[in-house]
């Protein structure tokens, strides 16, 4: 437990800090088109990024600080069920994204949509089924964006930040936190876009590094992999049963594999990757990026085995308030393994690492309130000056919707706060895929069965609660109804919802139920820049 304040790891980290801030701010100017009192400009970077800067920003999207703190932190407390997932999980993904996603942008693009509840609106006509997708999209951000908090607090602590009191212990995350809502509140996604270049430079060093190096010291893989294999094996003192799991046992494949298809299905319905996919200038770069995009995958199951690592290195992830917190355990690795200045880029890039995707997720979650609350039962009559302005201050109170997130949740493994956002955003994948080749589902069906999962998911969720801690909301995975097989709570409320839609389907068409009117058109769905009714990209002036 550290009390006293690394100056050399504080320094760099302010700098390397400083410098992205400027970037942030500086980015307002950058491929500017025009003036950013739009969405198209504030919250989707005028609809204009290339192969190389979409690589980059899905990367700073979706590797996150869940990835340098929160997946090895699942390693180093129970083992390859509850971390090593993560790595199928995004191979499998992607092929979904190379399918689906190019479909969203077309339309999109024809329309003006801006959110996927925006294309809900427009393909099934119901302001309620769009308000839901809308609320699903902003409730499931919180404990994302929480995550990011819980990685930069791991970071300030194991510096010697903080102290023993709630404001001390905060104020530095607060900080933080400040800056990046007021570079946001200027550039848009502009800012993250930029960051993100700097955010993936700092993690390849450090984790090109860390790989080599920390094998070396800690008397290589067969060493750090029998130690993780003896902690696993261990007795939990409080359950009685084993710590964890080493390599999944055939009782957890249902656990492993249910984690892993339903992180894949719902990674992409996120609003943030949304918003992404949308800021790309053609249809293919979506799909070019689909494909290059796992090369992220090696490097974040090199990641993941830093968790091993750390058991290996026999580190102390007690707090400040003395109790074990697993999210230490990497940033105590560095602390303890490294010198103090490549310690001090190592926490600058997870802490960047945070900052990047938490500015992309709150302008997601605020461009969701504008144009499907805001706009759709509030201000009717709203002016693209007014959207933007509004979705600027949304994207503040986003943050502090977060930070509530991070003060009443269990973050003992903070991983499930990623997982429970999933549990309530796979939701929305009958409405929003199956939505993009079929109109078959009824609207009311889809709003009946969401409403179920819904319920069902959150409740499971609560109900499961973390041995240590006491805690609701202690983990993802619950047994399936009317068995003991224990699985993803998320997937498992999908196919409830899928039951639930299909049967009030057939229901409400045999009543003859009306059904609400289809704006968009089947050559929608294909359309590409330059075809008619898709808006032209303007280029960016030259400064």
């Amino acid at each position: 437990m550290n009390t006293k304040v690394d100056w050399v790891q504080l320094i760099i980290v302010v700098v390397i800090f400083a410098g992205v801030t400027a970037m942030g701010f500086m980015a307002a100017r950058w491929r500017r088109t025009g003036n950013l009192d739009t969405l198209d400009e504030w919250g989707l970077g005028g609809r204009g990024f290339g192969t190389f800067i979409t690589w980059f920003l899905l990367g700073g999207d979706l590797y996150t600080a869940y990835t340098f703190i929160a997946v090895p932190a699942a390693m180093y407390a129970t083992g390859a069920i509850s971390g090593f997932f993560a790595v199928p999980y995004t191979i499998v993904a992607y092929p979904i994204v190379f399918v689906f996603m190019a479909r969203l942008w077309s339309v999109s693009h024809r329309h003006g949509y801006v959110t996927p509840a925006d294309f809900v609106q427009g393909r099934y006509g119901s302001k309620l089924l769009s308000l839901a997708v809308a609320v699903t999209g902003i409730l499931a951000l919180m404990p994302y964006i929480a995550l990011q908090l819980v990685g930069m607090q791991a970071v300030f602590e194991t510096m010697g930040l903080g102290g023993n009191n709630t404001l001390a212990k905060d104020l530095p995350l607060l900080i933080a936190f400040a800056v990046l809502a007021a570079y946001t509140y200027s550039s848009g996604l502009r800012a993250p876009a930029m960051i993100a270049f700097v955010k993936d430079f700092l993690i390849y060093i450090v984790i090109l590094v860390a790989i080599f190096y920390l094998p070396h010291v800690l008397g290589g893989w067969d060493a750090i992999f029998h130690a993780a294999q003896d902690k696993m094996a261990k007795p939990n003192q409080v359950t009685g049963k084993p710590t964890g799991s080493f390599i999944p046992t055939d009782a957890g494949y249902v656990s492993y594999w249910t984690l892993g298809l339903g992180s894949a299905m719902a990674l992409f319905m996120y609003p943030h990757s949304v918003t992404a996919v949308l800021s790309t200038k053609t249809r293919n770069v979506v799909r070019r990026n689909a494909a290059i995009l796992p090369a992220y995958s090696l490097l974040l199951g090199l990641l993941a085995l830093l968790g091993f690592m750390a058991i290996k290195a026999n580190v102390n992830v007690k707090g400040l308030d003395g109790l074990a917190n697993p999210q230490l355990a990497i940033p105590r690795l560095f602390d303890q393994e490294f010198p103090s200045w490549f310690a001090g880029i190592a926490f600058a890039a997870i802490a960047v690492g945070a900052l990047v995707p938490a500015a992309i997720m709150s302008i997601a979650a605020a461009n969701l309130f504008t144009r499907n609350i805001y706009r759709a039962f509030i201000k009717p009559s709203a002016t693209p000056a007014q959207e933007a302005k509004v979705s600027k201050l949304a994207s503040l109170l986003v943050k502090v919707g977060a930070l509530v997130f991070v003060l009443g949740m269990d973050k003992t493994i903070a991983l499930n706060l990623q997982l429970l956002g999933g549990i309530w955003i796979l939701q929305t994948f009958p409405a929003i895929v199956v939505g993009l080749y079929t109109r078959w589902f009824h609207r009311y069906a889809l709003l009946a069965g969401w409403a179920v999962a819904m319920v069902f998911g959150t409740v499971s969720a609560y109900n499961v609660v973390n041995p240590a801690t006491k805690k609701h909301f202690g983990g993802s995975l619950a047994n399936i109804p009317f068995t003991h097989t224990p699985a993803y709570i998320a997937l498992t409320a999908f196919v409830i919802n899928v039951i639930v839609v299909v049967v009030l389907t057939f229901v409400l068409r045999a009543a003859k139920v009306a059904d609400g009117q289809d704006t968009t058109h089947p050559s929608d769905y294909t359309a590409d820049r330059g075809d008619p009714g898709v808006a032209d990209v303007i280029e960016p002036a030259k400064s």
